[in-house]
């Protein structure tokens, strides 16, 4: 009788703590440069001369079907360790039209996600796009648009085409986001002659991100893309303004969590034996501030799986990708896929 009356009294000393355990709901958002994600048709809107069955890189139908085969095995797998559902969202880049993304979330490995795609044509002069793929369970789109990024240099006058900002707002398992998806023009020409085109495609992001907060201070917001800068760039530190320290981050302000990898020695690229972190995900300020509620950011991840390096050649230790040179490889890409898991208390 002791022992029964003792163990009663420490169940109703334990029950309250019990009872104040929270229970969260989880969900992933990703990125990923799918690397040129071409079909094998002559597009007369595409310089596609390369990705074609006659053209330099003889890319037919067996090379399309394994390279759609490839990458929908690295999707299926991204995050699926903290959520069953893996990806809820996922942006993406280089790849060339809606159709080679219909084809994409037709995959066995991601037909059962029932996959929805957000696309517009955009003017580069590669005729490679962004996109975005969402889960319907999750993600309810209200509105999209393309915003273009403007390059007129300044001393010359000559108008450069880049990819366009895809924006895209909705609502996220019951809460209103925004997000946008973005890729951010190359360094061809060289880092320091090319920044000033990097800080235009931060410039339209850091306008809309400020329209956004400027109606609702606490909005969610998730920037993501192939930045072709690092965290510490001045196109992502300076004319972004997104701070690498939680802390730092001002009211209406962005944090951005690639920070700390980046500072680690960790990237998503490798560029003559040395990594680059151009793959990142942003976020506002009522992401990362308890006081909101709803969804908040748990941690960033680069998605980094022994199978998605090259393992012997000059380039070992690099992202395994479709091509080195001319030679078909048959890998994944040149980039590391990253994501963000979210939690929102149940």
């Amino acid at each position: 009788m002791k022992k029964l009356l003792f163990t009663l009294c420490l169940l109703t000393t334990l029950a309250p703590s019990f009872a104040q355990k929270t229970e969260y709901k989880i969900a992933a958002i990703g990125f990923y440069n799918l690397e040129n994600l071409f079909d094998t048709l002559d597009s007369p809107d595409t310089n596609d001369k390369d990705f074609l069955p006659k053209g330099r890189l003889k890319w037919n139908t067996e090379r399309y079907v394994s390279k759609q085969a490839n990458m929908a095995n690295v999707i299926s797998q991204i995050a699926t360790d903290q959520t069953p559902d893996g990806l809820a969202l996922l942006g993406v880049a280089e790849i060339e039209n809606q159709k080679v993304l219909e084809d994409l979330v037709a995959q066995p490995q991601l037909s059962p996600r029932n996959y929805k795609i957000v696309h517009f044509e955009s003017p580069d002069e590669r005729g490679i796009d962004c996109a975005l793929l969402y889960q319907p369970k999750y993600f309810t789109v209200l509105g999209a648009q393309a915003v273009p990024v403007k390059l007129v240099d300044a001393q010359t006058g000559e108008v450069d085409f880049t990819r366009d900002i895809l924006y895209v707002a909705g609502i996220f398992d019951g809460e209103p986001m925004h997000l946008m998806v973005g890729h951010w023009p190359s360094r061809s020409g060289g880092e320091a002659g090319s920044v000033w085109r990097r800080g235009a495609a931060a410039s339209v992001c850091k306008m809309l991100s400020d329209s956004i907060l400027n109606t609702d201070p606490n909005a969610k917001i998730v920037i993501m893309g192939d930045l072709n800068d690092d965290p510490t760039s001045k196109s992502v530190a300076k004319v972004l303004q997104a701070k690498g320290k939680s802390e730092d981050v001002p009211e209406k302000g962005l944090y951005n969590p690639m920070y700390s990898h980046y500072k680690d020695g960790n990237g998503t690229l490798a560029y003559r034996d040395a990594w680059n972190l151009f793959d990142q995900m942003v976020v506002s300020k009522g992401m990362i501030n308890k006081s909101v509620g709803g969804w908040q950011l748990h941690k960033a991840v680069i998605f980094r799986q022994p199978w998605l390096m090259q393992t012997e050649g000059a380039f070992r230790g690099y992202p395994f990708r479709t091509f080195v040179g001319d030679i078909f490889m048959n890998g994944y890409s040149d980039h590391l896929p990253v994501y963000l898991t979210v939690l929102r208390k149940k």
